[in-house]
């Protein structure tokens, strides 16, 4: 029995951790589920397959509970993706890289200018239209894609490029739990609303107290998502809600316990329902303003928008850019910042009620991201090594 503990440990436990402990496998396992899921739905069983995911499964009538596995997944196990996001949004603010005016200025900046020059972009193509709802979903940065693409580039990317990635990209997703609550939720319940505002309130006078046990934020948080949920605002807002109420002392703890989880089921079960399209067999949706608003606003909007909104607050002396980044390596970063998968995705979701456009923003989405990637990799791989080879020679003489 040792001897197959061991076995078991060796050859698959270890290998299992060692690849949840890369900085790439989050990313590896979203692409992988993409493939797939798109990959079912444009075959022979993906009639069925695209199915599935609308298929109710619970009877929601009196308690009124999402009764779908994509409405499930969207309006539950994303509120899990949401809490994380949270928590590392208040614990970089209270004691991180946004903890002081001059840490956050550049990174939001940056920011700033990533969400709104594509969305202008997007505006530009689908005003007036019956798309242009769909402005913020070009105004996301994927954190587990970005931070692989750039963890693939090992020590041509210093880690003061990932970090101000990763600062920028927090104030992203903070932009987008804005966007998604002013802009995307359906019609207000005052009720329920009052509700979730004395849970809310219960949670925080818990904080103030410093009261420690999860079990008060876990029943209290059960009830602000449901109230949140019945109340038309959307129900991942709950999430971002809980998360501020969470005493900072065990935000680090409950962000350990929730990373693996978020980034290997819930995020991979977001990618499988959420990208399970028939893609449509002409051309068509290459005629749609939806398709290039999303696709210039991703792949040109972001890194214009980072690189000047960046380059501007330098000049004006609101920021700097970190120790051993340069003006090159800031624009590589802010192409990779492109990659808007899953906040733009679950964005499409919400923007149109119409599948078939909702399915054409996702597509756009897609190829925007692929391409913001490879587009970036090459590029910071490019200046990476010509600055290790000019860092190789002697010194002329």
């Amino acid at each position: 029995m040792p001897r197959r503990k061991s076995y078991i440990n060796k050859y698959i436990i270890s290998p299992i951790r060692e690849f949840t402990d890369d900085s790439r496998a989050a990313g590896i396992v979203l692409l992988c589920c993409t493939i797939v899921s798109l990959w079912l739905s444009n075959t022979s069983p993906g009639p069925a397959y695209t199915a599935q995911w609308n298929k109710e499964t619970l009877s929601s009538t009196i308690l009124h509970l999402p009764g779908t596995p994509l409405h499930i997944i969207n309006d539950v196990l994303m509120v899990f993706f949401f809490l994380l996001a949270g928590m590392e949004i208040k614990r970089e603010l209270l004691v991180g890289e946004l903890s002081s005016l001059p840490k956050s200025l550049l990174p939001i900046f940056a920011a700033l200018g990533g969400m709104l020059v594509p969305a202008f972009i997007y505006f530009l193509f689908c005003r007036g239209t019956v798309y242009s709802n769909g402005w913020g979903i070009p105004m996301a940065t994927d954190i587990a894609f970005s931070l692989g693409v750039l963890s693939l580039l090992g020590k041509r990317a210093p880690l003061s490029i990932r970090i101000l990635l990763m600062a920028l990209a927090i104030i992203d997703d903070l932009g987008g739990i804005i966007t998604i609550a002013a802009f995307y939720s359906t019609k207000i319940d005052l009720m329920f609303v009052i509700l979730a505002l004395l849970v809310l309130g219960i949670m925080i006078v818990l904080n103030k107290f410093r009261v420690q046990r999860v079990y008060p934020y876990a029943i209290g948080g059960i009830l602000l998502w449901y109230f949140v949920y019945n109340s038309g605002i959307h129900a991942t807002i709950a999430g971002v809600l809980i998360a501020l109420c969470i005493p900072m002392n065990n935000i680090n703890r409950y962000i350990h316990s929730l990373h693996d989880p978020v980034n290997f089921l819930v995020l991979p079960l977001f990618a499988l329902a959420n990208t399970a399209i028939i893609l449509p067999a002409n051309a068509g949706m290459f005629q749609s303003p939806v398709m290039y608003g999303v696709i210039f606003g991703l792949l040109i909007g972001k890194p214009l928008g980072i690189f000047t909104f960046s380059r501007l607050a330098i000049k004006l002396k609101f920021g700097s850019l970190p120790a051993r980044m340069n003006g090159k390596q800031l624009l590589g970063m802010s192409m990779v910042a492109g990659i808007g998968f899953t906040i733009s995705i679950f964005m499409a979701t919400l923007a149109f009620d119409n599948e078939e456009v909702s399915s054409m923003a996702k597509v756009a989405v897609i190829i925007a991201s692929v391409v913001s990637g490879i587009v970036g990799y090459a590029y910071l791989r490019f200046i990476g090594s010509r600055t290790k080879k000019a860092a190789g020679k002697p010194a002329a003489e």
